[in-house]
């Protein structure tokens, strides 16, 4: 099981599409654990998620294991499969939970209450071709399963 986990094929693209959804979730992450980007840091992004929006605990741990600990998966291609699960997940919980009320697209003209989910459908297409395909070129997922040959 741990094979078809890790198993890729030596390609590029996969590597450009864990890279880049690595590098746009890292900040998200970031702001969520260490209040980096203007974020509230730990306690209050588990205060946020608990008390304002009624997440359980154990959700709202995930969330924030998933945007941070997920994109540096992703960025190195660790465990591609699974980091990108937790961000397809966390992108459709947002979907729901927040911004299918405000419509589909963004709020470029800052003339809505909040931001449409178009960027969130992108991250989840990105998200769920990489449990596809694994991590591709240059991640850690296929040294391992190649044993670093």
């Amino acid at each position: 099981m741990l094979g078809k986990l890790l198993s890729t094929q030596d390609d590029v693209a996969p590597l450009v599409m864990r890279v880049m959804l690595g590098i746009v979730f890292f900040p998200h992450g970031a702001q969520k654990v260490f209040g980096w980007f203007g974020g509230y840091g730990l306690e209050g992004t588990l205060n946020f998620f608990t008390q304002t929006m009624g997440v359980p605990l154990v959700f709202a741990i995930l969330v924030i294991v998933a945007e941070f600990v997920g994109a540096l998966g992703l960025i190195v291609g660790f465990l591609t499969r699974i980091a990108a699960f937790g961000v397809a997940s966390v992108m459709t919980g947002a979907i729901f939970m927040v911004h299918l009320k405000h419509g589909f697209l963004m709020n470029w003209a800052g003339k809505q209450a909040g931001e449409g989910f178009e960027y969130h459908l992108l991250a989840i297409a990105l998200a769920v071709a990489l449990m596809f395909t694994g991590g591709g070129k240059g991640s850690i997922d296929s040294c391992i399963s190649r044993k670093c040959s």
